[in-house]
């Protein structure tokens, strides 16, 4: 059973974003779930992998000084 220790909502155009902490016991893991027309996707980050993961956003956002208008 999963624990949620900390959750976000956010709705960007006609998506809804849920961004969740959560701990089971095998461990720590951020899942991040979008939902768009009525559809679920769902991505998990081990809790050991948050930092390179966040990491490589900001990489990618950040290439050659020019983030996404």
């Amino acid at each position: 059973m999963d624990n949620i220790i900390e959750a976000k909502e956010l709705q960007i155009e006609r998506k809804h974003f849920y961004v969740e902490l959560r701990e089971n016991d095998r461990g720590k893991f951020l899942r991040i779930t979008e939902e768009a027309h009525g559809r679920r996707n769902s991505i998990i980050v081990p809790s050991t992998g948050v930092d390179d993961f966040t990491a490589a956003i900001a990489d990618v956002l950040t290439n050659n000084g020019s983030a996404p208008v």
